[in-house]
């Protein structure tokens, strides 16, 4: 393919792209594959070519453009060599016209970029959620010794114990240390979030929102498979990844509840005050994780967050029955957005006398109200908020 015929696909593939999040559709990673799969004649490096084109359009727009094109119009203006691509040849897009518009740079919709910086999120603590993240990997203790683990590459060891991090890219899963359990992908932060759960050996631990079971798994080494350990969600093919990858990794998950939603509880009423520890990974906006998911942003509403927040209420309600006296409760969110972190925990140690915010002891984040957040400019993983709530 020749440059213009690359950076005309990737304008079809933009509109494709902006479609999808205005109708909730599919990502922008599967879309490109669908691409990728009809149309054979592109080699290796014209795919490689075409991907890199539409993400730096993602990651440069800020509101959701009007079209691929005027998305690509917006890179053209920072780059010259691109602009000259506009030349009308054959599979070439047609040239810029004097009075076309470009889509409008940014962070996020205006909307969103008022709700982050009041949220503290500005600047250069902004402009890092559309960086290209890292690979991090998680040493499954359960099956490898991180001091003997050897790999094809050489990875940078992180403050977290037992996270390491690898070029953006690296194909691990088509390494024998995949294939063995003896690793697992899993952000830096994700890790950490377990770690300030602080599991022990022994205990029963509740994954009320286990989805495919990442952090499931994280739990379970840190209990050496020794307790209890439910996990529960109401996706039933998220939680359905959960059994072979426990296989893989050699982790015992007690019981998997699939939860019906609204009836959360009663499905759970086996377990009322009986739980050392409930993890809430709750369903979140995901404004942690646009350095993976860019165009994420552009599907958010206003009345989606308000949903989201309220359910995320809800779970730690249902969790909060489920601690026993003495234990606690772990609240997590990929968000950086104060009203699902600092303010969602605030308003349950509001309403919730038994329990108070205890400060975990891990090696990243800042303080942020009852709880810690990571970000990606301060502490190079992906954005979250955990609190840890402790019942007297």
């Amino acid at each position: 393919m020749t440059p213009a015929a690359r950076l005309q696909s990737a304008i079809e593939i933009l509109d494709a792209v902006i479609a999808a999040a205005a109708a909730q559709g599919a990502p922008a990673d599967r879309i490109l594959a669908d691409w990728a799969r009809g149309n054979r004649y592109a080699g290796s490096k014209d795919r490689r070519a075409i991907r890199d084109l539409v993400y730096a359009a993602i990651r440069t727009c800020g509101p959701i453009p009007a079209s691929g094109r005027a998305a690509m119009l917006l890179l053209a203006q920072r780059d010259p060599q691109l602009a000259a691509l506009f030349d009308g040849s054959a599979h070439a897009p047609a040239p810029i016209g004097s009075n076309e518009v470009a889509a409008q740079p940014g962070i996020a919709p205006a909307w969103l970029e008022e709700r982050l910086a009041a949220s503290g999120i500005s600047g250069d603590e902004a402009a890092a959620l559309l960086a290209r993240a890292p690979l991090d990997i998680r040493v499954n203790r359960l099956q490898a010794d991180p001091a003997a683990l050897v790999l094809p590459v050489e990875a940078e060891s992180l403050p977290v114990p037992g996270a390491l991090r690898l070029p953006a890219g690296t194909m691990v899963e088509q390494w024998p240390a995949f294939a063995q359990g003896l690793i697992e992908v899993q952000d830096a932060g994700s890790q950490l979030a377990c770690l300030a759960a602080g599991p022990q050996a022994g205990e029963t631990v509740i994954d009320l929102c286990a989805g495919a079971g990442g952090k499931t798994l994280a739990l379970a080494a840190a209990m050496g498979n020794q307790g209890t350990l439910i996990a529960c969600d109401t996706d039933r093919r998220r939680l359905g990844q959960l059994a072979p990858r426990a296989e893989r990794a050699g982790a015992q998950i007690a019981h998997t509840l699939l939860l019906d939603p609204g009836r959360e509880a009663e499905a759970l009423a086996d377990w009322q005050g009986k739980a050392d520890l409930v993890l809430v990974d709750a369903p979140c906006s995901g404004t942690g994780t646009w350095r993976r998911n860019p165009e994420s942003r552009w599907r958010l509403t206003p009345r989606e967050l308000e949903r989201l927040t309220a359910l995320q209420a809800r779970l730690l309600d249902i969790a909060a029955a489920l601690v026993k006296p003495g234990g606690r409760l772990v609240y997590v969110t990929c968000s950086l957005l104060d009203e699902e972190g600092a303010g969602q925990a605030a308003a349950f140690l509001g309403r919730n006398s038994a329990f108070e915010a205890t400060r975990p002891d891990v090696p990243l984040g800042m303080p942020r109200g009852p709880g810690l957040r990571l970000t990606p400019h301060h502490d190079g993983t992906d954005g979250f908020f955990i609190a840890c709530l402790a019942r007297a």
